[in-house]
């Protein structure tokens, strides 16, 4: 058997609603349900935004906390991630669930441009999350939706502002921004060995290129996400029926490969992480 995949599942994230697909889990405790369905499932990572009842993305952190608290309970040992994301808030208000001290949070250390927008992450503000991080004991994942990102992480890394081994994550078929394109991927991944040799690293891919990006990075080694995040379907045809459908695909595809999924223990002694 080769090395355990972890697999992150992206449950909710700023833009699907239910009227893209019911499955979108909204309030804090369709999450947590939907995340156990997913944990069960096979995912030992969840990486989480939240939500207003009118289904609008929020930064609050009370929601957070009450989150967090629901998966530390339903789902012993799984990872938790919160985005820091441009679409939840502006400015500081992106980090103010750091405190709670989850155990990563993602980390887009450079702007690009989104399908109606540029998605802003001025430098003061990534340096700013970045401390934040520090201070509280959060690792970071570096979404990199550009070379150029991956390439900052490394600076950022040199200058202590990102510490212990960074985990890198390629994102690819955000309209606008980077396609799904497999030379730029396989040099990605060349960036990253030689950047940071021996460091893991994972890739997301946006709609009907999640499953594209699922197999090529399962398959060179790397870590997978999946989730209605991401992506609200199977297929052109059908709708996802939940997250933990999309785990599940993802899973097939890890036993397709020759690698086992992570446990939660895993996972951590992967990442560097703690036991909870």
């Amino acid at each position: 058997m080769g090395e355990p995949c972890i697999i992150c599942v992206a449950i909710t994230g700023s833009l699907p609603t239910k009227a893209n697909n019911p499955a979108v889990p909204i309030t804090v405790e369709e999450q947590i349900e939907s995340t156990q369905q997913a944990f069960e499932a096979g995912a030992t990572i969840c990486h989480a935004h939240v939500r207003n009842e009118d289904e609008t993305p929020s930064s609050d952190p009370d929601k957070f906390a009450r989150l967090k608290e629901g998966l530390e309970k339903h789902c012993p040992g799984m990872i938790i991630q919160f985005s820091t994301g441009g679409r939840s808030g502006a400015g500081k208000t992106r980090g103010g669930m750091l405190p709670l001290r989850p155990d990563m949070a993602s980390l887009s250390v450079g702007s690009n441009n989104f399908p109606t927008r540029v998605y802003e992450n001025p430098p003061d503000l990534v340096d700013w999350l970045a401390a934040e991080m520090v201070t509280y004991g959060v690792k970071p994942e570096i979404e990199a939706f550009d070379l150029s990102h991956i390439l900052k992480a490394a600076d950022m890394h040199r200058k202590g502002q990102i510490k212990d081994t960074p985990y890198v994550q390629f994102v690819m078929g955000v309209q606008n921004a980077m396609p799904a394109d497999r030379e730029i991927f396989d040099f990605y991944v060349k960036t990253v060995n030689r950047l940071f040799p021996g460091a893991p690293w994972c890739a997301a891919g946006i709609g009907a290129q999640q499953i594209v990006l699922n197999e090529w990075a399962i398959s060179s080694g790397g870590h997978a996400r999946t989730g209605l995040e991401d992506n609200v379907r199977l297929d052109k045809k059908t709708l996802a029926s939940s997250n933990a459908a999309l785990v599940e695909r993802t899973s097939d595809i890890c036993v397709q490969y020759g690698r086992p999924v992570a446990t939660p223990t895993q996972a951590r002694a992967i990442l560097g992480l703690s036991s909870r």
